[in-house]
């Protein structure tokens, strides 16, 4: 069920979700997603190309967002809007950790805002962003 908008306030964070990224994963998304680049599934491509190696579909680390914001909204119908800038890749092995928080409410048409990111642990150390972005939830 959708969250109420009385429930909800500026600031909240939303639970974190976390995913070690598998080239299953990968291979999946692109069976399902009809996106069979060679960038996401040959490593000797991804070089060519500039990486180290393979790297997961944009959309499939958006799809963690959107997963992210319908687990705390309650409801995946309840986002009306959800956008986010690519700033960098994701690699097979990666752990990447998705969260938001509740940026602004608007009591009139009682949605909420929300400031979103994926982020990861390079080499071992420090935090750094893969995607931020921004969703709006319709609440009750």
């Amino acid at each position: 069920m959708t969250r109420s908008f009385d429930d909800v306030s500026v600031g909240e964070e939303l639970p974190a979700m976390r995913r070690v990224v598998t080239r299953e994963d990968v291979k999946t998304y692109a069976e399902v997603g009809g996106d069979g680049n060679a960038l996401h599934l040959d490593d000797e491509t991804a070089r060519v190309r500039g990486f180290d190696g393979v790297i997961a579909h944009g959309m499939f680390t958006m799809g963690h967002l959107a997963a992210c914001v319908a687990a705390w909204a309650g409801d995946p119908a309840a986002i009306t809007a959800i956008s986010a800038q690519f700033r960098a890749p994701v690699f097979m092995g990666q752990e990447i950790v998705t969260g938001g928080r509740v940026r602004t409410l608007d009591p009139d048409t009682r949605t909420a805002i929300l400031a979103l990111w994926v982020t990861s642990e390079r080499d071992g150390e420090t935090e750094w962003p893969i995607k931020r972005g921004e969703a709006t939830v319709r609440l009750l």
